[in-house]
């Protein structure tokens, strides 16, 4: 590698070596700096996008599970209204029978997983469609033909005594067999749901309940017909059909799914084997056990604290719970029957390793290959980044310090890289030049400008501004009686003071006047209360100056009573001047006007004359004393004018 010496004036010579190596270096630790926090937020934003893929996998599992939950009870709550407004359905068999039937046979045909649709009577009439296509258990149960898709069964009563009848159907509605059963003695009176229908007088929900018909676990939807709503028109659910409709064995091997009633008693569950104990405990009128249950599910107590616990278990809220170390994932719908009071809660839960596992688990090997590769290179670059740094911060330090303005000491010392020494060269050029430059221009104005953001030259714009004008009284014969330099020491602590009153309020010193100044607010910076601000600047000055002047008094140096002139209004502000020449000033008639208010002082014998305009903006925030209307010289029209007061 090539050195390079430099030689430094008024020190030996020493060495340095070229940035180009450093500054690849540096781009190693800043690619590691950069990658360092990429690398874990990609990890947290991939685990979080793990973590939404299974709630939203979950949720839509749990989505399509719930809408076909759904479907089944509006299925069975549409049949039994839709059964209830057909008339020959309100009449009791034998009458209308074979109308009956066929209604019947069409609306199961239509309804979504409904087992049964039926109608019992005041008589003790019954009339019964069954499906036993979907349920081979319903079939053996009924001893249906092997063919046969429906099952019709018919009680009428014949001289006081029912007489029960069952005939089976094929897929097309074909009769294939008829039969009667003298054993079958069924009356629809004793039935919970004809009670229940009948004692509210409107559509309930009924069960669990072991069906007469079946002899399985039911669940149905009854509504009272007729004029003396005796009639009751019902569809059944059995629990087994509900167990298939949230089989969610799809979203997980351990994925589970519940509906408890609305006691909060455990009523469906996605297992079959779980479920088959669940229906022989509801037959034989035993309380299911969350914690009997818990040895094959473990997740099912858990699951049933989050719904008598309360907490955010809305509607399709999504919750995290853990069972013994494991997280899982839940979501719970709470689900009316229908359009019925009763509520029914349906609970789709699954571990979420096993629906985030493999993306995690992909996600770790490869940032972990990621952040392997970048330690490499970081351990190799952090002791040069290390000496290259300091010098550089050192020059980023002197630059901000020269935009502000503010000449200090350099902190800058010699560095072994040539190019940090060269540029730190030509930033000590560049700030004594500017600090040069800086005597003759008006530090703050600059500054101010800059910050504003209005430096582009010739940038001049119409705009509302507050303007300060300030004479000094009979400043001329002060001249004559003390020496230049007593004069310039006396203005110098004088504008000194002036200056540090208007930046403290807000202001800008524009220009300074021979012994007067120009100030204006709402430019370069914009000021919502720059009419105040001037009112506050104008009275502070006199107050600093009055003070000042006591001073001068004690000492025997001469006082300088100061008269102030202020106007609002627009103007036109902005550079004015020659493309290499130019002044940042305000140009327009509230300028002329706050001037000659400030020469009007000699005549009324006031300190601070405002304007009507100023009166107009400040309203009672001052205290401001009517002085009279004036014409203004180069102004048509009377100007009112104001003292303004401490």
């Amino acid at each position: 590698m090539q050195t390079r010496w430099s030689i430094v004036k008024g020190s030996p010579a020493t060495w340095a070596v070229p940035l180009r190596l450093h500054l690849s270096v540096i781009i190693l630790a800043l690619l590691a700096c950069t990658s360092l926090p990429l690398i874990w937020i990609t990890y947290t934003q991939g685990k979080f996008a793990a973590l939404s893929t299974g709630e939203a996998q979950m949720r839509q599992i749990g989505l399509r599970a719930i809408e076909d939950y759904r479907n089944v009870f509006h299925g069975g709550y549409s049949a039994v209204v839709t059964a209830s407004a057909v008339p020959e359905m309100l009449t009791a068999p034998p009458d209308d029978v074979q109308a009956k039937q066929n209604f019947l046979l069409k609306l199961l045909q239509s309804s979504f997983r409904v087992d049964g649709v039926y109608a019992g009577y005041a008589d003790g009439g019954f009339i019964q469609a069954v499906d036993v296509a979907s349920n081979p258990e319903t079939r053996a149960s009924l001893r249906a033909p092997p063919e046969a898709a429906y099952a019709m069964r018919v009680v009428s009563t014949v001289y006081g005594a029912p007489s029960t009848t069952w005939a089976f159907y094929d897929m097309e509605m074909r009769l294939l067999v008829r039969r009667a059963d003298r054993d079958d003695i069924f009356d629809p009176r004793i039935r919970p749901w004809y009670l229940a229908a009948v004692g509210e007088g409107e559509t309930v929900s009924v069960g669990p309940y072991v069906s007469a018909s079946t002899h399985f676990l039911t669940m149905t939807i009854a509504t009272p017909a007729g004029p003396s709503h005796r009639v009751v028109i019902g569809a059944d659910v059995m629990l087994v059909t509900l167990g298939e409709i949230i089989d969610v064995s799809a979203l997980s091997e351990h994925a589970r799914g519940y509906v408890f009633d609305q006691q909060g008693d455990l009523i469906v569950h996605s297992d079959k084997t779980l479920m088959s104990e669940v229906r022989s405990r509801l037959r034989r009128g035993r309380e299911v056990s969350t914690a009997e249950l818990a040895q094959a599910d473990p997740a099912l107590p858990a699951v049933t604290n989050l719904l008598t616990g309360g907490g955010n278990t809305g509607s399709g809220a999504v919750v995290h719970f853990q069972v013994k170390g494991r997280d899982y994932l839940a979501q719970v719908f709470g689900e009316a029957v229908a359009d019925l009071s009763s509520v029914y809660t349906v609970v789709i839960a699954a571990p979420l390793e096993e629906l985030v596992g493999p993306v995690e688990e992909r996600l770790k090997r490869n940032l972990a290959i990621a952040a392997a590769c970048l330690a490499l290179g970081i351990l190799t670059a952090i002791v040069i980044s290390r000496l290259v740094s300091r010098s550089l911060y050192l020059l980023a330090d002197e630059a901000t310090h020269i935009g502000k303005l503010e000449f200090g000491e350099s902190g800058v010392s010699h560095s072994w890289i040539s190019e940090v020494n060269a540029l730190a060269k030509a930033l000590s050029s560049a700030r004594h030049a500017i600090w040069t430059f800086s005597l003759y221009v008006p530090r703050e104005l600059v500054r101010r400008i800059v910050i504003a953001g209005q430096a582009a030259v010739g940038a001049a714009v119409r705009q509302d501004i507050t303007v300060l004008f300030t004479d000094i009284r009979d400043f001329t014969t002060i001249s004559e009686e003390n020496s230049p330099e007593e004069v310039v020491a006396l203005l110098s602590g004088y504008f000194e003071a002036l200056n540090e009153i208007v930046e403290r309020h807000g202001g800008t010193i524009v220009q300074y006047l021979g012994d007067g100044v120009l100030a204006m607010w709402n430019a370069p910076l914009h000021d919502l209360h720059h009419v105040e601000n001037a009112c506050y600047c104008a009275l502070a000055m006199k107050a600093a100056i009055d003070a000042m002047n006591a001073a001068n008094a004690a000492d025997g140096r001469p006082v300088l009573i100061t008269r102030f002139g202020l106007h609002t209004g627009q103007a036109v502000v902005g550079s004015v001047g020659a493309e290499t020449r130019r002044q940042y000033t305000a140009i327009g008639d509230t300028v002329n006007i706050a001037s000659r208010l400030e020469g009007l002082n000699r005549q009324y014998g006031t300190t601070i004359l405002v304007s009507g305009a100023v009166r107009d903006a400040v309203g009672e925030t001052f205290e401001l004393v009517a002085v009279g209307m004036v014409s203004v010289k180069g102004r048509t029209g009377q100007t009112e004018l104001f003292e303004l007061r401490a």
